[in-house]
């Protein structure tokens, strides 16, 4: 059937849950998306209520993609909230369900994130990226530039610690 995205939906508690869930599922399938597997919905829940209040009251916004009416993807654009970087934005929480992986719903949540980008004006969108997964050829592939790189600045273990890769993408 295909995703179905929406922006800015109503954040009532079953879709925080459902959101906490998803977040949950895509960490400990391995996704980098602010923690490390193994999680559990308790230990995401503080860090997605946070991203739910800047989502809520402003001025971050989210995308989520719904297949049969289950969230299997979202995002948050999240604002520079420095007046000097007005004219771009941050995407960050960038997921897909494990079950729906290898159905282009990556691509089409980013190309969304794209098209509401240039709707809203920005110029540019920038992404980061856990160095190791090979996040840097999904977001290449997509027309991102790497633009920079710092190294070791992710420790995901004692003794692992990861690149975080900055990726940019030029609207105009």
């Amino acid at each position: 059937m295909g995703v179905e995205f929406v922006l800015d939906p109503e954040l009532t508690d079953e879709l925080r849950d459902e959101i906490v869930s998803l977040w949950t599922d895509v960490t400990n399938a391995g996704g980098a998306v602010g923690f490390v597997a193994p999680v559990t919905s308790g230990e995401v829940r503080p860090m997605a209520q946070a991203a739910f209040a800047a989502i809520g009251e402003g001025p971050d916004r989210l995308l989520l993609g719904y297949e049969d009416g289950r969230v299997v993807a979202m995002l948050i654009f999240v604002d520079n909230r420095f007046a000097l970087k007005d004219h771009w934005c941050t995407l960050k929480r960038v997921m897909v369900h494990p079950s729906c992986q290898g159905r282009g719903y990556g691509v089409a949540i980013m190309r969304e994130a794209e098209r509401i980008a240039r709707e809203s004006g920005w110029d540019a969108l920038h992404v980061t990226a856990r160095g190791g997964l090979g996040l840097e050829r999904f977001y290449t592939g997509l027309g991102y530039k790497e633009v920079g790189r710092l190294p070791g600045a992710l420790r995901v273990a004692p003794g692992d610690d990861r690149d975080e890769v900055l990726m940019w993408l030029p609207l105009r």
